[in-house]
């Protein structure tokens, strides 16, 4: 009897020592979680932030960039806008260039009538000598060809000719027209160009400071011009003479010529 008093005292004895280890047990489990959660809630956000730049990838330079992903959708090919033109209502206009050539030609008659006078009014026929006196030609005209400048020691086109006058011989006009320019050239000395406004000019060379014409004066033909001078440097050692040079539409000819009609 004593016996299994002693044995149910230890068995009641070790069942609340189970339970109490039971309960020890569950508080440690418990208390563990808490301290995980709360360790947990100290843990950084490791989540990617969001932001709006874009993501650009360097490239070395000089250097060929690889592994670059092939396109998966199809190319698709731009058409070119329609050209848009505005809509005509009038016709065309005809450039005044092409309209001119398709027009029929028409000749102003007052035109060719003030020509026609200009012509009859500086006619070659009414050429008049420029001195009293023209045959001692001392240099004629070269024509193009090379001669020696007496003066200079050079070789040049003669462009005129040089008809032998005494200083202060006069000279005259050779046709009607228009004193074009006055001036004293440094190499030809005093000179005068006429304009006859037919395509022919005539230039003198050489005359005395004494004109009796001023750049813009009409001049008929014979009128005075000047006199005879020795103010032409480059043919200095030429003795006392007219140098008279003559041009058509721009080219030299011989002053001569005309004079023999």
């Amino acid at each position: 009897m004593n016996k299994n008093e002693l044995t149910d005292k230890k068995h009641g004895k070790g069942s609340r020592g189970f339970y109490a280890a039971l309960g020890i047990s569950a508080l440690m489990i418990g208390t563990a979680c808490i301290f995980a959660h709360k360790q947990g809630d100290r843990l950084p956000d490791n989540k990617p932030v969001e932001n709006n730049f874009p993501i650009v990838t360097e490239v070395p330079v000089n250097k060929r960039a690889t592994n670059i992903p092939k396109a998966t959708a199809p190319v698709r090919k731009t058409e070119p806008a329609a050209e848009t033109r505005p809509v005509q209502t009038e016709a065309p206009a005809i450039p005044a260039a092409e309209a001119a050539a398709k027009a029929p030609f028409e000749v102003d008659s007052s035109f060719t009538e003030h020509s026609a006078e200009a012509a009859a009014e500086t006619s070659v026929t009414s050429v008049h000598a420029p001195l009293a006196d023209i045959g001692n030609i001392l240099a004629p005209f070269s024509e193009g060809e090379l001669v020696k400048n007496e003066t200079t020691g050079t070789w040049q086109t003669h462009n005129g000719t040089d008809i032998a006058a005494e200083v202060g011989a006069d000279v005259y006009a050779t046709l009607s027209g228009e004193v074009a320019y006055v001036k004293n050239d440094p190499l030809w000395g005093v000179s005068v160009v006429l304009d006859h406004k037919n395509g022919y000019t005539t230039k003198y060379c050489g005359l005395g400071s004494d004109l009796a014409v001023l750049q813009g004066d009409t001049v008929e033909s014979g009128s005075l011009i000047g006199a005879v001078g020795e103010t032409a440097d480059i043919e200095s050692s030429v003795p006392a003479h007219l140098h008279i040079e003559m041009t058509h539409n721009g080219s030299f000819i011989d002053p001569l010529s005309l004079m023999e009609h």
